[in-house]
C-alpha cells in the first residue's frame, strides 16, 4: 500500500510517556512514521496543524459491532419488566431484577436480523463512530458467522468479510477475532438462536477461519474462544493450535459471570482459567476479556503466562457484572488493554478513567494508575494484544496513527499543557477528539469524518434495519 506522505505539526504530543511541545510528525508512503521532531516552533510549509494534545491512535481491543443497536433499547426493556413483590424501589414501581442474562435475550433478537449487507452498513457506521472517538484500530470479536438456523452463506465468511470491508470504508484498522462458538453451555447443544454462531465443531471452525482473506495493511485476523462454556474442553486445543500456527492473537471471554465459574467447577472440577491453562490456551498472545471473577490462583496463572487482560468498564458496569481485579492482574504480570464491548458508549478515554475510578470505589483509595499508564493500556498495549505491535507509539517506524484531543473545550480548558495526559484521561471525552489520522491519512478533521459524511444518519438507518420492533 502506497500513500501520499504527509507532515503534521502537533501543538503538543504525548511521546514516550511525556508531553512534548510543537512536534513535527512526518508520515512515509508506507503509512509509517518517518520522523518525529519536537520543539519546531514554526510549522513547516504544507504541514497540517493539530492543535491540542496528539496521542498515538487509540485501540479498542474488544468490540461486538452489532451490540451498538442495543444502546438505549435494553434500558427501556428493563424498565418494562415486572419486579416481584418486595424487590421494587421507592418511586419506580415494581420491576424485575435485571442482569447480563436478561440483556442477552435482547441481544439475540438483534443478532437474528443481521445479514451481510445489514451488518456492513451497521459496522461501517459503528466504526466511523469509533474514528470520531479517536479509535484507529478495533478488535472485532466476531461470532455471527452463518444464516439464522445455521446454514452457511454461499461465501462462508460473508459476515466477516462485511466487517473487514466496513472498517476499510470507515478508515480504521481491524483485527477480526474470528470466534469459535459451539455450545450453549457445558455439554449442551446450541440453542436455536445460537445456531448461526456455530460451525459444528472446532475443526470446521478452523477450516472456515483459515479461508479469511486480509491485506495485512488495514486488516489482520486472530482467533477467539467465545468462552469455556461455548467451546467443549476437548476442542480448545484446536483453536489454540490454529492461533499458534499463525502467530495470531487468541482472545477469550473469561469469568465474566459467577454462573460460568460455578458451572465449570461442577463440570470440570476447576475454574475456567485453570481449564484454559490445562489446554494450553494461556500465553503472551492470549487476551482474557473481562476476567472479573477470579481466584488468587487464577490471577497467578494469567499473570504468569503474561496474558493480556482487556477490561471493558462501561459494559461491565452497564451489565452489573462487577469490577475485575485489574490491579492484581497487572502486578502479577498481565498487560492491560481496554474495550468498549457492547458499546453502551464508545469512548476509550472513559474506559481508561473508569478503570481507575472503579478501583477507587472498590478500595476507598486513589492513584492505582497514572494517566500515562492508562494511556498505554488504550494505545500501545491495546494494539499489541490485537497483533499490531508496530502501532501505539509516536516513534519512527511505527504506524502513523494519531488522535488529537482538544485542550480548549469546556471540559479541558484551564489545565496546564504539561498535564495534558491527565486532562485527556480524567476530564476529556470522545467529544473532545478533533483529529484522527490512520496510516498518515486524515480520517477525522476538526471533528468531522472525511469518509462517512453523516455518521449519525448512517447509525440511525443501520440500527433501524436490524432492531426488532
Amino acid at each position: 500500500m502506497s500513500l501520499t506522505p504527509q507532515t503534521y505539526w502537533a501543538e503538543y504530543a504525548w511521546i514516550d510517556g511525556r508531553v512534548e511541545d510543537e512536534v513535527v510528525i512526518e508520515s512515509a508512503p508506507d503509512g509509517r512514521i518517518a520522523a518525529v521532531r519536537p520543539s519546531v516552533e514554526t510549522p513547516p510549509a504544507g504541514a497540517v496543524r493539530l492543535p491540542g494534545l496528539t496521542l498515538p491512535g487509540l485501540a479498542n481491543a474488544h468490540s461486538h459491532a452489532f451490540h451498538r443497536a442495543l444502546r438505549g433499547t435494553v434500558q427501556a426493556q428493563y424498565a418494562a419488566v415486572p419486579r416481584p413483590p418486595g424487590q421494587g424501589t421507592a418511586g419506580d414501581g415494581e420491576r424485575a431484577p435485571d442482569s447480563f442474562w436478561t440483556w442477552r435475550e435482547v441481544m439475540y433478537a438483534v443478532a437474528q436480523n443481521l445479514t451481510p449487507e445489514r451488518y456492513f452498513d451497521l459496522a461501517r457506521a459503528v466504526y466511523a463512530e469509533m474514528a470520531l472517538a479517536g479509535i484507529t484500530c478495533v478488535g472485532e470479536f466476531h461470532y455471527v458467522h452463518h444464516q439464522p438456523g445455521g446454514a452457511p452463506y454461499g461465501e462462508p465468511n460473508a459476515m466477516g468479510d462485511a466487517l473487514i470491508a466496513a472498517a476499510a470504508d470507515a478508515g480504521i484498522r481491524i483485527t477480526l477475532l474470528d470466534t469459535c462458538y459451539l455450545s450453549s453451555g457445558f455439554g449442551a447443544a446450541p440453542e436455536p438462536r445460537q445456531l448461526r454462531f456455530s460451525d459444528g465443531d472446532a475443526d470446521a471452525w478452523a477450516a472456515r477461519a483459515a479461508a479469511i482473506k486480509t491485506d495485512g495493511d488495514h486488516a489482520r485476523v486472530g482467533a477467539a474462544i467465545h468462552s469455556v462454556r461455548a467451546v467443549p474442553a476437548e476442542q480448545l486445543a484446536t483453536v489454540v493450535r490454529w492461533a499458534d500456527e499463525r502467530h495470531a492473537p487468541l482472545h477469550v471471554h473469561l469469568s465474566e459471570q459467577p454462573a460460568e465459574n460455578e458451572a465449570c467447577l461442577r463440570t470440570h472440577g476447576r475454574t475456567p482459567t485453570q481449564l484454559l491453562a490445562d489446554h494450553g490456551a494461556l500465553g503472551p498472545r492470549t487476551t482474557a476479556v473481562h476476567a472479573t471473577h477470579l481466584t488468587d490462583q487464577d490471577i497467578r496463572l494469567i499473570g504468569g503466562a503474561s496474558a493480556t487482560v482487556c477490561m471493558c468498564p462501561t459494559t461491565e458496569r452497564d451489565l452489573a457484572d462487577g469490577i475485575g481485579p485489574a490491579v492484581q492482574l497487572q502486578r502479577a504480570g498481565s498487560p492491560l488493554s481496554l474495550g468498549s464491548d457492547s458499546h453502551a458508549v464508545i469512548d476509550l478515554l472513559e474506559e481508561a478513567r473508569a478503570m481507575e475510578l472503579d478501583e477507587r470505589l472498590r478500595t476507598g483509595a486513589r492513584g492505582h494508575w497514572t494517566a500515562a499508564e492508562l494511556l498505554r493500556a488504550a494505545t500501545e498495549d491495546g494494539h499489541a494484544c490485537l497483533g499490531w505491535s508496530d502501532a501505539g507509539r509516536i516513534e519512527p517506524g511505527y504506524l502513523a496513527d494519531l488522535t488529537t484531543i482538544a485542550l480548549d473545550s469546556v471540559r479541558t480548558a484551564g489545565t496546564p499543557a504539561r498535564l495534558g495526559a491527565e486532562t485527556a484521561v480524567f476530564a476529556a471525552s470522545n467529544a473532545d477528539v478533533r483529529h484522527t489520522v490512520v496510516a498518515g491519512r486524515h480520517i477525522v478533521r476538526n471533528g468531522h469524518h472525511q469518509l462517512v459524511q453523516d455518521v449519525a444518519g448512517a447509525l440511525a438507518d443501520a440500527i433501524a434495519a436490524v432492531r426488532t420492533p
